[in-house]
């Protein structure tokens, strides 16, 4: 909870120095990041320091349906749901958020935690240009991406994953996933690349970076846009080649 910044989360042992400068790199270069794993592993901490690194000129927009998102920045709008009243009106859906989020002229979107039909949303957002965050309940990254698949489904019988699973493999670039082990810490499990290749509606991974034991070491995957991070100044080669 006292982690600000991904250098915090390096001094505390949850991720690598060259892990973590990889993820500021990709958030400044605007990629869309998908956080997963169990409960209490993390997910929104990653979060507050992963939205810590976007750049001040960016306008941030975040829904939510419980204030948990604390990170500094200068233009942030943060809208959080309501439940409807005893007449039974005025509820505030998180999905109306996310439709919301896309009339506030933002640079980001930050969704606190996808469990419903608002993925939907969320996707088509992401679809449509706008870099953006969420987290996600997952045992593993390659779930992670199936669940993501599954949520829209909920939005209604006319949403098939004919349509979901290319949106899915087209929005989302970069998927992490934390864990706990049986001593209580917190640690990045993996980094994975989702190239946007689809092969018998199975989604194509790349892994980035995999933990072996202890350590988090950089593997053979590469992530997909990279010429989002040559926008931003950011040598990706030379990075990805320090962490090997």
């Amino acid at each position: 909870m006292r982690a600000a910044r991904l250098a915090d989360l390096v001094a505390l042992g949850s991720l690598s120095a060259s892990a973590a400068a990889f993820l500021e790199a990709s958030v400044r270069a605007g990629l869309n990041i998908l956080l997963a794993g169990g409960t209490q592993a993390g997910k929104t901490t990653l979060l507050n320091c992963l939205a810590a690194a976007i750049p001040g000129g960016d306008r941030v927009i975040s829904a939510e349906e419980v204030w948990e998102l604390r990170f500094p920045h200068p233009d942030w709008v943060a809208l959080q749901t309501r439940q409807a009243g005893l007449e039974g009106t005025g509820e505030v859906r998180l999905r109306d958020l996310v439709k919301e989020t896309l009339r506030m002229r933002p640079s980001r979107i930050i969704v606190g935690e996808v469990r419903a039909e608002e993925c939907l949303d969320l996707l088509l957002a992401l679809n449509s240009g706008i870099p953006g965050m969420c987290t996600l309940h997952a045992n593993s990254g390659r779930e992670a991406l199936v669940k993501m698949c599954t949520l829209p489904l909920l939005a209604g019988e006319n949403i098939s994953p004919r349509f979901v699973i290319p949106t899915v493999a087209a929005s989302v670039d970069l998927v992490v996933h934390l864990g706990m082990d049986a001593r209580g810490v917190r640690r990045v499990n993996e980094i994975v690349a989702v190239p946007g290749r689809v092969e018998n509606d199975v989604i194509e991974t790349a892994s980035i970076f995999e933990r072996h034991g202890t350590e988090l070491r950089r593997a053979s995957g590469m992530p997909p846009r990279p010429e989002r991070y040559e926008r931003v100044g950011v040598d990706l080669h030379a990075l990805l080649n320090r962490a090997g």
